[in-house]
């Protein structure tokens, strides 16, 4: 049975499979995750906020297939190569995978920015650990979309308007444009006059600026806008 063991690369998407395939031909079997595996619940917060925030993940519904076929792979892999990509989301499901996979075979990070023969190689010839920084800045991004999506948006609905949302990015968003929008309602209409005169006598020529009219000073444009 030895000889049926092949070294097992995941990805995230078909499409780079198929790319993979051509550069490493038949030593490796090569499939996809199609994205994450695990999530948040849906049907609850899925976040322990008296517990450090710790999070509860399930296995996504909609991968119950590649789930399946990614276990049936590994009981004939010799080594499981996480090729997911190089950024905190790739991290994470390389992580992922890893929870859910529980793999008793050695397990090799591949981290490639591009696909080509030759950042292919290099990837093999740096082979890392998962990046658990990554892993857990990625946990911090996802439980603080949860909170403010699942808790948040749940006052307005109670307390404002039924069917209106709220959001990590979202949110301070609209904050921004309603400031903005405030700034605009508020703003009055001034009309103003610069005197600039040019003098010349016996050939040379120079330019004025009225700034003072009888010790008072004269308004000029930057004295109508806050920010200059």
């Amino acid at each position: 049975m030895a000889s049926d063991l092949h070294n097992l690369i995941i990805v995230e998407s078909p499409s780079k499979a198929k790319t993979l395939k051509r550069f490493l031909g038949n030593d490796y079997q090569i499939e996809a995750s199609v994205g994450h595996v695990r999530d948040l619940p849906k049907s609850d917060l899925g976040v322990d906020v008296d517990n450090g925030f710790k999070p509860t993940y399930v296995a996504s519904k909609d991968k119950s297939k590649v789930i399946t076929q990614l276990k049936k792979l590994l009981k004939n892999a010799s080594t499981l190569y996480l090729a997911t990509d190089p950024d905190r989301e790739g991290e994470a499901i390389a992580w992922h995978l890893m929870e859910l996979l529980d793999p008793k075979i050695p397990v090799k990070r591949l981290a490639f920015h591009e696909i080509t023969k030759t950042a292919i190689q290099e990837s093999f010839d740096h082979i890392r650990d998962i990046d658990q920084s990554l892993v857990s800045a990625q946990e911090a991004r996802r439980i603080l979309d949860r909170l403010w999506g699942y808790l948040v948006s749940k006052k307005l609905w109670f307390n404002v308007k039924g069917g209106l949302s709220a959001g990590r990015v979202q949110s301070p968003a609209v904050k921004i444009v309603v400031d903005r929008e405030k700034e605009r309602a508020r703003f009055i209409e001034s009309e103003y006059w610069s005197i600039i005169t040019q003098f010349a006598s016996k050939g040379e020529s120079f330019e004025a600026r009225l700034k003072a009219l009888d010790g008072q000073k004269i308004a000029i444009g930057k004295d109508f806008d806050k920010e200059t």
